[in-house]
Formats: C-alpha cells, structure tokens, sequence
C-alpha cells in the first residue's frame, strides 16, 4: 500500500513540476522565435492602417461635436447661475433643487453605512457633466503607454482627444483648446437681465447641444477606437489600452493592478448622471418612504426640464411624469380610477 501511495505522490510531483515549470520549453522558445520574426511586420501594419485616419468623411462630425459641446457648457453654466445644484458631501449623489432630498441612499465608504441621509453642499458643473479623461497620444500609431511613463502624457477630456483623433482638433493645440473652451465665463448680471422666455430657450439650447454631442460620439465610437476598464471605468481613446497600473488604487477596492480593458460605449465617454427628479404632484421635500413612487432622469435633463425645457419622449419611462405620488395621509394610495 505505501509503494502505491509512493508511486501516486510521484507522477503528481512530476506532473505539478512539467505545469510550474519556469525553464521554456522547446516548443515555447520556436512560439518566441515566431513571435520575434513577425513584430516587425506587426508594427509595419499598424502604422499603415495610421496613414488611413482621420477619415476625411467623419471630420465634420467632428467639428459639430465640438461646436454642440461649446453650446453646451455656456448654457449649463448659465442656468447654474438660477437653479441650485446641490451634491453629497460623502458620495456621488446629485440633487437639482433649493433643498435636498431625503431618500435614505448615501452608501459612502468613510460613512461605514448602508443607508443613510445625505448630507448636501453645493454643487458646480462637473456634478451635471460628469468629466472623463483620457491620455492624449500624439498619433495613433504609437506605442502602448507604459507604467512608467504615465506622468510623460497630458490628461485631456476625452471627447476632446477623440475629436482630436478625428481629425476637428490639431494634437498640438488641444491643451490650449481645453483652457479657453472649458471655462465659459458668464456674469451674474447678463443672467438677472434675461426674460423667463429668454431662459426656456436656453434650457433648449442645453437640452438639444446635449443630444448632439451623445449622437455624434456614437458615430465617431463606430470608427475610432475607445477602451474602457470594466473595474474602474478608466477610458483610453485608441486602439489599445495602457499598461498603467492605476485599477483599484484605493483600500476599499478589491482589485489593484492592470486594467480589465473592453470596448467603450457611449455613456463611457458622456456618462448619464442620473439623479432623483421632483415632479409637480411629489412633496417639496422628497421623503424616503416614498422612493418607489418617485421618478429619475439624467441631470442635465433635470435641470433643462426645471427651465421650462421640453424634455424628449424617451426619458419619460423613467421620469414618471404622470405616475402616482407619495400620500402623507395613507401609505397605500387609490388605485381607483
């Protein structure tokens, strides 16, 4: 019995060894010589499929991009300057509206809580636009970004590196492009000065630069590569992600190291910050025993919509707009028709 169990312990012992074994074999050192011999020839395709962008058909989609996203940040701004914005102090949360709800749904890290009341500060653009950068390559041909070389390469939005890819933006210029277009400068006084009439337009304006800046990254994503984490939602505008080792940096996250790349979409790149929205029939205050009841929509769609913005069909399964409310008085409302 003991030969048998000897004999067993030893084909697994040399079975484990072949597995683990860090010395290349004869077969793996021909797959490495293949490998060197056909790298050449793999960089010589991918700098020829470089010569083939930008697309000179895809270059004024582009450029609206840029002119939608231009009109979109000085019509936020501007109506910032009238309705309050308000965000919580310990996580995401985003409230569009004087005073802040009460829904029992700050799950913050630091808070150690499940479920708890937020508490509310004000709020600026980024809590509306949420901002996604990305590395900005020089061509699209260059080599995959090393861990190394992280702090070598500028951040940049990255809608504006992709119309840089397209073709809308030289790669020199688009640092200088970023500091005089994302920083629209608009004074108290030409907002007091303007009409109710005057700020619904404007609450369109936002509301149609805003679905023209999502349509148009939808149709450069079919042609320009994007890549985004599956963890940590880090976006990388290019045919292939970097290898800089930023996933999970953070104790509270399980995973640290390389990022888990797949391709990105558009919400990857102009991301839905969806928010909790106040409808005409809800309470001034939104309450937490009535959560089922009320209704959510993107933020920029809740503060147009606040402007007296027509708010487009396809929000409406999620706004409620003619659904039932909470009541104070009975806790399960008339179904009654």
């Amino acid at each position: 019995m003991s030969n048998w169990r000897h004999k067993v312990w030893r084909n697994l012992s040399s079975f484990q060894g072949s597995c683990y074994s860090t010395t290349p074999s004869r077969t793996n050192k021909l797959k490495l010589d293949d490998l060197r011999k056909i790298r050449p020839m793999i960089l010589r395709r991918i700098e020829n499929r470089a010569k083939d962008y930008p697309v000179k058909e895809i270059v004024p989609v582009a450029e609206e991009i840029l002119i939608a996203r231009k009109n979109l940040l000085s019509n936020v701004t501007a109506l910032l300057k009238v309705f309050p914005v308000l965000t919580c102090k310990f996580c995401s949360e985003v409230f569009v509206g004087k005073e802040g709800h009460l829904i029992e749904t700050c799950r913050s890290y630091i808070r150690r809580g499940n479920n708890r009341l937020h508490e509310w500060v004000p709020g600026s653009i980024n809590d509306i636009l949420v901002p996604v950068e990305s590395y900005h390559l020089h061509n699209i041909s260059q080599g995959v970004i090393r861990h190394q070389q992280r702090f070598d390469y500028d951040r940049v939005p990255a809608i504006l590196e992709l119309c840089c890819q397209a073709g809308a933006i030289h790669p020199e210029e688009i640092l200088q492009y970023s500091k005089i277009h994302d920083n629209p400068q608009i004074s108290d006084e030409d907002i007091r000065s303007l009409p109710a009439g005057d700020l619904k337009y404007v609450g369109t304006n936002a509301q149609m630069a805003w679905e023209k800046v999502r349509a148009g990254v939808k149709k450069l994503l079919l042609v320009y590569p994007s890549k985004v984490c599956k963890r940590c939602k880090e976006v990388h505008v290019g045919p292939s992600g970097h290898k800089a080792r930023l996933c999970g940096v953070f104790k509270y996250e399980s995973w640290r190291g390389t990022h888990y790349w797949e391709k990105a979409g558009v919400n990857d790149l102009v991301p839905e910050k969806v928010v909790w929205h106040r409808r005409p029939q809800d309470p001034v205050v939104l309450v937490d025993e009535g959560r089922s009841y009320y209704g959510h929509a993107p933020a920029i769609v809740s503060l147009c919509s606040h402007a007296g913005a027509i708010v487009p069909v396809k929000y409406a399964c999620k706004m409620k707009p003619q659904g039932l409310s909470f009541s104070f008085t009975n806790s399960v409302p008339n179904l009654e028709t």
